[in-house]
Parts: structure tokens; sequence; C-alpha cells
């Protein structure tokens, strides 16, 4: 495609990116308010759990399926629908009673943000073209870094000046103006040189295998890595054995993707359709800068999982302050990424990916080294700023470097793949960083925590959190050297 073939693709981007800041945003926007949700529906623990873990679980578990299903039938169409989706199920959200309907509109915003985010992705990628491309892949993932950021603030906002209610109808104006853009001004993109066809042995495997590893990599805190630790209930159905629920999900589940691979393998040797060309991974841009996004998300959402567990129980923040704190975060994304495209151009992708992760490091481990009972919050808020100017850096480079050698026709398939490495070590983070925050505790309970526990969990937790950015700027060694966006 040339850069006159799509003159509307600048008048596109603007809805791209609130459609993207819509899903990343309702991820971490209920945080905050659910301990407001929990009161005023007499929630059980169980119930508030799944509010939070349904939307996660499927968003992960949908993506690759999703993303080819946009390759297949139109991308700018598997928008609308997600979005639709989205929309209905936040007003459903919203006017839950009960915490059945709310975990089931909650599963529903998760089915419809795994079409949005492959959707956008492949759109972008087959939308735009040399350095323009660079400047929008900038804007997709920088929107992705800062937003994740902003459910917090806007969570407190909403749960303090007015109701929980609110945290999900924000929602609806977005979702009306995404849908009037999307129709406007967005071409239709689509894959026309896949064999038509449906592969059910691949979706059902892969949707039941990364179920099974996300809900484990959910659930370990809770229900116990190897033992079990508290019963597990659906319904009807009780876990009452010693082994925990969460090891069988990981056994089951890897076991399950190790199916999904041959089964994969073997449909395109017999040239049936499949769901995901395995070839993608044979790309050395693509497969190595995947492994750095899983980090990279991993450090992150395992960061803002700790960090207003300690302002909060430990600095006896509010919620409001402590997302208003996080904010610094985002808006040091937001700033550094109008000059990402010039600095790309200057230093090249690769390079700028790995400035932003150093920068990330820096900040965390200067955050964790100032951690302390009476440590002012603009400390706080600056080393959160350079944080973000780093996020801001590697998320947005490290996608153009992860697509930028993947054919236009397969960048659904790839961007689903690589959301789905990006949604893995959110969930990551969350455990592995959550588990070992409550381990340096000693606790599963913030509210009455020791606060000099909690200042030793969270040095420990961002101390450790900076090691594992750094694992990820390990992994950019490997990546190539990309051509410079004119020549894309």
């Amino acid at each position: 495609m040339t850069e006159t073939a799509h003159p509307m693709r600048w008048k596109a981007i603007p809805f791209i990116a609130l459609a993207v800041s819509l899903i990343i945003m309702d991820a971490t926007v209920v945080n905050v308010a659910l301990p407001v949700i929990v009161r005023d529906l007499k929630l059980s623990a169980s119930d508030a759990e799944w509010i939070n873990s349904i939307y996660s679980l499927v968003f992960a578990a949908l993506l690759i399926t999703l993303g080819r299903v946009g390759d297949l039938h139109g991308r700018k169409k598997l928008l609308v629908f997600g979005i639709t989706i989205f929309g209905l199920a936040s007003v459903l959200a919203s006017f839950s009673t009960s915490g059945a309907t709310l975990i089931f509109a909650r599963f529903l915003q998760g089915v419809g943000g795994a079409m949005v985010l492959p959707a956008t992705l492949s759109t972008v990628n087959a939308l735009f073209k040399g350095k323009d491309r660079g400047i929008a892949f900038a804007i997709w993932g920088s929107t992705i870094g800062g937003m994740a950021a902003v459910g917090p603030v806007v969570g407190g906002w909403l749960t303090t000046v007015s109701s929980w209610h609110w945290a999900f109808l924000i929602n609806i104006p977005i979702v009306l103006i995404v849908v009037a853009g999307t129709f406007l001004f967005i071409p239709e993109t689509k894959d026309p040189h896949v064999e038509k066809g449906a592969d059910f042995a691949g979706i059902l495997l892969s949707i039941t295998g990364l179920s099974l590893i996300v809900f484990g990599l959910i659930e370990g805190i809770r229900f116990g890595w190897i033992t079990t630790l508290e019963n597990f209930s659906a319904g009807p159905f009780t876990w009452s054995w010693s082994v925990s629920p969460v090891a069988i999900a990981f056994v089951v589940g890897f076991a399950t993707m190790a199916i999904f691979v041959r089964t994969e393998k073997s449909r395109a040797q017999a040239g049936k359709p499949i769901l995901l060309d395995l070839n993608l991974l044979k790309i050395k841009s693509f497969r190595y800068g995947s492994i750095a996004a899983l980090v990279v998300a991993l450090g992150e959402f395992g960061m803002l999982f700790s960090l207003p567990l300690f302002l909060q129980g430990g600095l006896g923040y509010s919620a409001l302050r402590t997302g208003v704190l996080i904010l610094a975060l985002a808006m040091g994304t937001f700033l550094i990424s109008g000059g990402t495209p010039q600095i790309s151009a200057r230093m090249g992708g690769r390079a700028v990916v790995r400035l932003g992760l150093a920068l990330e490091a820096i900040a965390i481990l200067g955050m964790s080294f100032s951690f302390s009972l009476t440590v002012p919050s603009i400390v706080i808020a600056a080393w959160l700023f350079l944080y973000g100017a780093g996020v801001g850096l590697a998320t947005a480079q490290l996608t153009s470097v992860i697509l930028a050698e993947v054919p236009v026709e397969q960048s659904g398939q790839a961007s689903g793949l690589q959301s789905t490495f990006r949604q893995l070590g959110s969930s990551l983070g969350v455990a592995i960083l959550g588990a070992l925050f409550f381990t340096v505790l000693g606790s599963t309970r913030i509210q009455g925590a020791d606060v000099s526990g909690l200042l030793d969990a969270a040095k420990t937790t961002t101390l450790v959190a900076a090691v594992v950015i750094g694992f990820g700027l390990l992994a950019t060694i490997a990546l190539p050297k990309t051509k410079d966006h004119s020549q894309l």
C-alpha cells in the first residue's frame, strides 16, 4: 500500500487510539473502585476476585482467535463489533445489582476488548507506511503504556465524586464516538491471500489452553501454586482436593498448548486452514520482540499492582490521591511520545527500545531505594514520571520493531499473538510480584498489616521489578536491526 492509498489514515488514528485507551483503561479502572462495589453490592471475596480476574482471563484467551477473525472477515468489522459489545457490557455492568451480573458483564467486556486490540494494531500496520508508520506506532504504543496508569485515577475520582456506576457509564460516550469515527474514517482491511475455512480444532485448543494458563497465573496466590490454600468453587462445583486447582490448570493448559502447536503444524503441512502461522516465530524481530514485550508488561503491571497497596496501606493515601500520584507515569509516557518518532529516526527503533527499558529499570530501582514511611509524594511522582518516559519510548517502538518484518496480510495473527504475550506478561507480573509482596509482608491482608512490613514488601517487589526489566533489556540484544521507516 502506498501513502496515498488511504488518505483518511490520519483522521482514523485518533479513533483507533481512543478505542485502545478505553479497553486498556478498563483493565485497571475497576481496581480502585472495587472496595466500594464490594460494600455496595455486598459481594463475597470470591465475587470480588472474579470481577477483576474474568476480564483479563477472557481477554488473553481470545486474542489470537479474534485477531485471525479480523484477518479473514475485516478488521474494521471486528473493531465495530468489539467496541459495541464492550459498550453494551458497560451498560450492563453499571446497572448490575448482583455479583453474578457484574461478573458476566466483565466477561462480555473481555470479549469486546479481545476484538478491539488486535483489530486496531493490525489496522495501523496495514494503513501506515514509511515514516508515518513510526509515528502511528508511537501513538498506539504510548496509549497502551499510559492508559494503564490513567485507569486508577479515573476510577478513584469517579468513585469519590459520584458512584462506582460511573466507572462503567463513562465508557458509553467514548464508545459512540469510536463507532462513528470508525464508520467515517477507518477503511476496511483484511488478508486477501488466506485460505477460507475455519480451524475449529485450533480455536478450541488455543482458547482452552490460554484460559487455563492465565487462570493459574491470576489465581495462584489465592488458591496455592502446588497445594490448595483455599477451596475453589464455581457454581455448584467445589474443588476439595489437596492438590491446588492452579497446579492442575497449568499442567492441562501447557499440555493443551503443546497439542495446539502440533495441530497447527500438521494442518499447515496438509494445506488446511490454520488459526496461527507458527512461522511468525521464525521471524527474529517478532520472536525476541515479543519476549521483551512480555517482560516489560510483567514489570509494569506487577509494579502497578503492588505500589497502590503500599501507598494506601503504608502511607495512608486515599484511593483518589493514589490514582493522582500514579498519573505521573501517564504524563511521562504521553509527553515523551511526541518526540519518540524523531528520536527513533535518529537512533533507530532498536536503540530507542533499549533506552526506554534502561529508563524504566533506573526509575524502578530509584523508587525502591527511595521508599520510606516519610517519603514525599513528589519523590515518588518524579520516579514514576521517569518510568513513564521509559514506557513511552520502549512500548511504542517495541511494537514497531515486533511487526517491522511481518507481512501485512499476517498482521492480524501477529498483532493477536504479540498482544497475547503482553497479556501473559501482565498476568505474570501480578502473580509473581503479588506473591512476592505478600510473602515478604507475611500476610494476605493489607488492612491491619504492620506498616514496616508493607515498606519491606514494597522495596523488595520494586527491586525485583527492576531486575525483571533488566532481563527485558537483555532480550533486546537479540533484536536485529530493522529497516528505516521510510523503507517499510
